[in-house]
């Protein structure tokens, strides 16, 4: 007789905290640290569909035994129909199977087992990433490989440096950064994508890709970079893959029409000449800033360097620094930068990254036309704001600052706490305000942005420096250190040379913490300058 009872084991709860924190925000590849809530979610999904395919798998069972049982049945029964008939239990079961029994196997196999993953997915999905995550993680990796420079094949291995744990990108993904360049008509990014799966395809990966629609893209990409011959042979070799391919042989045709007119014309451009060496200052400063990222073109000399010194520091014999004299070191000499070790502490850092983690949002800055807050695409991370009214350690970390600044923290902004994102950065700024924007920080009522402490909350395994492109300077990530340097001079007239960027994360996450000095309250702390540069 089939049993139908059948027990479905339950799907799992989803952690409601996780969800909580989840739909509170949103550009979740703006924020690493946000996006390991995404790693529980993935997680309860996984447990959940692992449940459903249990309960298939017992109605499955239950199925295949009693097909089994029948097959068995029927195969003697119909060797002799009259004579199996002839035995009145025999004729009686059979009557029952087909009156009851098939009906119940009916009913088994329309059971739906789909409702308690159906329902945990449907209420998950309201807190997935969205296509703007999607696009902006894409195109983080397309950042990091010319910030970097990467070629295709180094990040689809996975083989970079400092890496914990490899991950290999497949065709599809391939594909889909080359996608998402060519919706920029971004052609150059779409061709080193687009080869590059077209690479792995011809290396035998299986995937359910076709080699001809990755040709197409790829062959298109090459003609609008003006490379003629190079389009034409891989239209070639679309045709040979698809003869009846709709546009494969007009673009062909048309290629060898642009190429002979560009041969006629003598105007055939050549696209890769080699860049001529430029002195370090007349490079333009995004080249000189992915240059710093990548620890090239550093301008501290030999005889610069033996000047800067390390030392055990109390500021003029400050109270709170006498018993413990903090660790200092110069980092730079012009803007003066230097560096606080020891700074803060594991579970001072763990704290306030517990503290910011609910809080974050994606960072904005002032547009210095209306001085509006708003998004930008060079700025790639999530902060948050803490003060000591949220926990007593925020005062205890701004009394140190004040203790080795000497500088009064009664008017500067809040701690800002900032996680960086996939390819997360922050492209070259200034930290005051500008004669071209007077109204600032009009609102605060506290003057300029005299100074800057900044945190470093963690180690970063690649990238992630902090860099001067004006000066060639760099200062890399060191969890439990802080630096500072003077945004004004004593005269309050800004120093330019402070310019500085946060490179892209290659490998790691990058949590930093700061705190923006502001000029009132200063007077007796750090007296005016007589002359404009002093």
């Amino acid at each position: 007789m089939l049993s139908i009872r059948m027990e479905l084991p339950c799907c799992c709860l989803l952690l409601l905290s996780c969800l909580q924190s989840l739909s509170a925000h949103a550009d979740f590849f703006t924020s690493t640290g946000q996006m390991t809530d995404l790693l529980y979610t993935e997680k309860d999904l996984v447990t959940s569909l692992k449940d459903y395919i249990r309960a298939e798998e017992s109605k499955l069972e239950q199925i295949k035994r009693w097909a089994e049982k029948l097959d068995s049945l029927t195969v003697t029964a119909t060797q002799d129909p009259e004579g199996f008939l002839g035995h009145p239990v025999n004729a009686f079961k059979l009557v029952k199977r087909l009156n009851t029994e098939w009906g119940d196997l009916e009913s088994l196999v329309l059971r739906d087992t789909t409702g308690g993953f159906i329902s945990n997915l449907t209420i998950q999905r309201q807190h997935f990433p969205n296509d703007e995550d999607q696009t902006g993680a894409a195109k983080a990796l397309i950042r990091l490989q010319d910030t970097y420079r990467l070629d295709a094949n180094t990040i689809s291995t996975g083989n970079l440096p400092g890496v914990k744990y490899k991950s290999h990108m497949t065709a599809e993904d391939c594909f889909e950064l080359g996608k998402i360049a060519y919706s920029d008509a971004d052609y150059y990014h779409t061709e080193l994508w687009m080869a590059q799966a077209l690479k792995q395809l011809d290396e035998g990966e299986e995937s359910t890709l076709d080699k001809v629609t990755v040709i197409d893209y790829l062959s298109y990409a090459i003609y609008q970079q003006g490379e003629m011959e190079r389009a034409m042979e891989y239209t070639k070799r679309l045709i040979e893959l698809d003869p009846e391919h709709p546009r494969g042989k007009s673009n062909l045709k048309y290629f060898e029409f642009q190429l002979e007119k560009q041969k006629k014309a003598a105007e055939e451009e050549k696209k890769k000449q080699k860049k001529s060496k430029k002195a370090f200052s007349l490079i333009p400063e995004r080249e000189k800033y992915e240059m710093l990222c990548r620890g090239e073109g550093i301008k501290m000399t030999p005889r610069r360097q033996s000047r800067l010194f390390c030392r055990y520091y109390d500021n003029n014999r400050n109270p709170s620094l006498l018993l413990a004299p903090v660790k200092q070191q110069d980092e730079w000499d012009r803007p003066y930068i230097v560096r606080y070790l020891d700074i803060i502490s594991d579970a001072e850092i763990e704290r306030i990254k517990q503290l910011a983690k609910p809080r974050l949002r994606r960072a904005t800055i002032s547009n210095p036309i209306t001085g509006v807050l708003e998004t930008a695409s060079y700025r790639i991370s999530k902060s948050a704001w803490l003060t000591e009214y949220d926990d007593p350690m925020i005062e205890m970390i701004n009394n140190r600052i004040e203790g080795v600044t000497g500088l009064e923290m009664d008017t500067a902004e809040e701690l800002q706490v900032a996680n960086y994102g996939v390819g997360g950065q922050y492209e070259p700024h200034f930290d005051f305000g500008r004669k071209d924007e007077p109204d600032a920080f009009k609102e605060l009522g506290t003057g300029n942005r005299i100074a800057t402490c900044l945190f470093y909350m963690s180690d970063v395994a690649a990238g992630g420096a902090t860099v001067f492109p004006d000066v060639g300077a760099a200062v890399w990530p060191q969890k439990g250190t802080a630096v500072f340097w003077y945004n004004l001079f004593a005269s309050g007239e800004g120093d330019y040379s402070t310019r500085h960027a946060a490179c892209p994360v290659l490998v790691g996450n990058k949590w930093v913490s700061n705190k923006w000095i502001h000029e009132r309250g200063q007077e007796w702390r750090r007296p005016c300058g007589l002359s404009e540069s002093e």
